[in-house]
């Protein structure tokens, strides 16, 4: 093999993004330095904060550099080494982005063991998705037993986690999702409560059926009309993690309408970046993959084939078109 194919940033979105905004390159295999690894990436994670990178706005990170490979989370295989801690045949979990293979120096690279835990599962309920569901719960919702808490994207990557964790806590959990397939899995296969189908038009009155005793915190993946409905239903003293607002992100309006609601019920919002948080990892790491290795957690994967069709399911995935964890296969 001589050479490798990646995705670049041809553009940025105006609007909604559109496969013209990315471009398929050939590259030659780079010849390793000393201290470098070589990784033939297995599978690439596709997350909706990709979609706020590719605007070249102020936000928490850098935007995604002009003619420069997608950033994206991968997991893959060592196939050259000349880093004495890393060997020929391990698996490995890094930012390689939209790439069939990466080189690295190390660097926020992590060895991953397979044995119990499928590799796919690294980039999703034991990866960035899984901490950031149990960073919101865990640090910012901090739910006790008994209690009601409402997840938004309750299908996907993360929302299916916060949920599930949720229940392993002792509360009433309440998805919202899209689709009544979906709400069925989010209630009979992960166990919810409840799911809120968005789309069946009931949203305000459904809510109240399945939180008859109010709301005590909420996972917010959506913003718009269903937080909205949410806030309205909030307890005293309520808790929101602010994880994403991919309602937005294509530059719809965020207003939110029961504002007042902060005030009158006491409420507390806080905006959350998992990667900011990297000293709780080993912690949520370690609950995660105990939960998925014994069957405990469970998680689902949609999976793309091929570098070339990542562009597409990366727009369906801001559609909601993915069920659970979006991943695409690189071998």
């Amino acid at each position: 093999m001589t050479t490798y194919k990646r995705m670049a940033l041809a553009s940025r979105p105006k609007g909604e993004v559109v496969p013209a905004n990315f471009r398929l390159e050939e590259a030659p295999v780079p010849t390793l330095k000393d201290g470098e690894i070589l990784i033939r990436n297995h599978y690439l994670s596709l997350d909706p904060y990709m979609r706020m990178r590719m605007e070249d706005v102020k936000s928490y990170a850098a935007p995604q550099a002009l003619n420069e490979v997608m950033i994206g989370g991968t997991v893959g295989e060592v196939i050259e080494s000349k880093n004495p801690k890393f060997a020929v045949g391990e698996k490995v979990q890094g930012m390689l982005g939209w790439s069939e293979m990466g080189v690295s120096d190390g660097t926020m690279l992590r060895k991953l063991d397979t044995t119990h835990v499928p590799l796919s599962a690294y980039l999703g309920a034991v990866g960035m998705p899984g901490m950031t569901a149990w960073y919101g719960l865990t640090q910012i919702m901090q739910p006790k037993a008994g209690e009601t808490i409402v997840v938004s994207a309750a299908s996907g990557a993360v929302g299916s986690v916060v949920g599930q964790l949720a229940k392993l806590r002792g509360c009433r959990a309440v998805g919202i999702a899209g689709g009544a397939e979906k709400c069925d899995y989010v209630v009979n296969e992960l166990g919810f409560d409840a799911c809120i189908d968005y789309k069946a038009g009931n949203l305000v009155a459904d809510l109240v059926k399945a939180t008859p005793n109010g709301i005590d915190a909420i996972f917010e993946n959506v913003g718009g009309e269903i937080f909205d409905a949410c806030l309205a239903r909030m307890n005293p003293f309520g808790r929101i993690a602010l994880c994403g607002l991919i309602s937005g992100y294509n530059g719809e309006s965020m207003t939110v309408k029961n504002f007042r609601v902060f005030l009158t019920m006491r409420l507390t919002m806080r905006g959350f970046i998992v990667s900011e948080h990297m000293d709780l990892w080993p912690q949520g790491l370690t609950e995660l993959g105990t939960l998925v290795a014994s069957g405990k957690l469970k998680f689902r994967e949609s999976i793309a084939q091929g570098l070339e069709a990542a562009p597409e399911a990366f727009i369906g995935l801001l559609k909601g078109k993915n069920f659970g964890k979006q991943l695409v296969k690189l071998i």
